[in-house]
């Protein structure tokens, strides 16, 4: 198996906690991975991205050439826009579509959307909300909305979960396992 993986958001989305979740649970299959830094402005609100690369093979690069993403998960929908140019002919955009209006001259979100019902596999929804119902965070909603798309069995993704937020207690695991099990649901429609 091999998946490409650009995440991009704003700073303070929980980009990196998420990266941090698909690669514990990778490493835990026995694949191989890498990840370049997180580019960008990372203090909150500022653009940032990363690539990371899982493969059964071994992997001699860690930047992602463009046309060649598998997935790109986004935080913010212009974002996921922004990062097109990476994604491959098959590949599948899984964004949030709630905007996070952090410059002046941010597009309508109409049309944003627009240019996101033209791709042939997006997922695309209102992370936020669903997080907010929860009492959660949106980035761990939209992992659950990925997971479909990563290769990667959901119980490796709850082990990597717990792994990572379980000096935070088991109450913080359940609500993160609970979150990424409402975005599964939502991409998956089970």
């Amino acid at each position: 198996m091999k998946k490409d993986i650009v995440l991009c958001g704003v700073g303070g989305d929980g980009i990196v906690s998420v990266a941090k979740i698909i690669s514990d649970a990778a490493l835990n299959m026995g694949m191989n991975l890498k990840q370049s830094e997180i580019h960008g402005m990372s203090q909150r609100g500022g653009s940032v991205f990363s690539h990371l690369r899982l493969s059964d093979d071994e992997i001699f690069a860690d930047v992602i050439p463009e046309g060649k993403a598998d997935i790109i998960l986004s935080s913010e929908p212009m974002e996921a826009l922004r990062y097109l140019p990476w994604l491959c002919k098959e590949g599948w955009v899984i964004t949030n579509s709630d905007p996070f209006v952090n410059i002046k001259n941010y597009p309508e979100i109409e049309k944003v959307h627009a240019e996101l019902g033209k791709l042939n596999h997006v997922v695309s929804f209102d992370a936020n909300e669903i997080a907010k119902q929860l009492k959660a965070r949106s980035n761990m909603v939209l992992l659950g909305a990925t997971v479909p798309y990563l290769g990667i069995d959901m119980a490796k993704i709850e082990e990597a979960i717990a792994h990572i937020f379980g000096k935070k207690g088991q109450e913080v695991v359940d609500l993160n396992i609970q979150a990424v099990r409402a975005g599964y649901a939502q991409a998956t429609g089970k």
